[in-house]
């Protein structure tokens, strides 16, 4: 458990990029813990939100290579919410408070299936420019769980570990993914048991997404093969619901590609977010873009159209 807690790029990480805390709600008890690292120039920043088990710092490799690259990005710890529609308002207070009209979200299992209903609850004034979803999931009926979804608040918090453990990873993986697995469970025992509780309640109550809201957005899904959480037929849903998305296929990462797979997983980012360079839409300082990438990405535009439906 201790490999990436020690390890040089963590440490780095911890000791380079300040954890804020904001509070946006009337209640004092909900607060946001976030990274905010990279130009504060950029107005339309990537924005990262983790799974039920993970905190902020669990995308501290994405944050370390995309600053390195010029990008501003924002890994979030959601406060205690027990309503997707609390969340959604709770998030859109905390973009207001922040200045940013627009960002670009990553969302890993249940963070992507909070960014799509985000995009989905903003979408006559959009707050989401584009989605870039990891092992994400766009109905909540595929964990079975929705009947038990109102009573997580009642359980102890070793149950609900309990619960989210039952969806790691099992069977023999490659040390990269076993100290992903043990970096993750560190990071589920750092939550207390009202965090996991709603976390478990936003992943399990009834709720799924309507695709013709937000149809306009610019999407690309990063799925895993071998280990994932999700079934193939949870998979398939998603690539029905974006037919239009760039795909991007990992043979192996388990559950957490963002900390196993991370270069990976940074160049698919970096992909996704070229397409808005030059625009007001850009993640990434000016100065960071040569004007031989601009011209390619220009022409790419206008032979291509919407640039969607490409294999990454």
């Amino acid at each position: 458990m201790e490999e990436i807690r020690v390890s040089p790029d963590y440490n780095w990480f911890r000791s380079t990029v300040p954890l804020k805390r904001i509070v946006v709600d009337d209640d004092d008890s909900k607060v946001w813990a976030l990274y905010d690292a990279g130009p504060r120039s950029i107005r339309c920043p990537i924005v990262l939100l983790p799974p039920v088990s993970g905190t902020a710092d669990v995308f501290f490799q994405q944050v370390l290579a995309l600053t390195a690259w010029g990008y501003r990005v924002i890994s979030l710890q959601y406060p205690v919410y027990w309503d997707i529609v609390e969340f959604c308002d709770g998030f859109r207070k905390l973009l207001d408070h922040l200045q940013l009209d627009k960002v670009h979200l990553f969302g890993a299992s249940l963070g992507g299936f909070l960014a799509q209903k985000f995009a989905e609850y903003t979408h006559k004034s959009p707050r989401v420019q584009s989605l870039v979803l990891c092992n994400a999931f766009s109905d909540t009926s595929i964990f079975n769980q929705t009947w038990t979804a109102n009573s997580f608040w009642l359980m102890p918090g070793f149950m609900l570990k309990k619960i989210v453990l039952g969806n790691f990873s099992r069977g023999p993986v490659d040390q990269k993914m076993a100290d992903a697995i043990d970096f993750m469970v560190d990071r589920l025992e750092s939550l207390s048991q009202a965090e996991l509780a709603s976390r478990l309640t936003l992943n399990c109550q009834n709720s799924y997404v309507e695709p013709h809201k937000i149809k306009d957005t610019r999407v690309t899904i990063i799925d895993v093969f071998d280990q994932s959480a999700l079934s193939h037929e949870a998979k398939e849903e998603m690539y029905k619901l974006y037919p239009d998305a760039r795909r991007a296929h990992l043979k192996t990462g388990g559950n957490f590609p963002y900390l196993s797979r991370s270069a990976e997983v940074n160049l698919y980012i970096q992909i996704h977010l070229r397409q808005f360079h030059g625009t007001r839409y850009a993640a990434i300082d000016p100065a960071m873009v040569s004007a031989e990438e601009l011209e390619v990405q220009g022409f790419q535009s206008n032979t291509d159209g919407d640039g969607q439906g490409a294999q990454c």
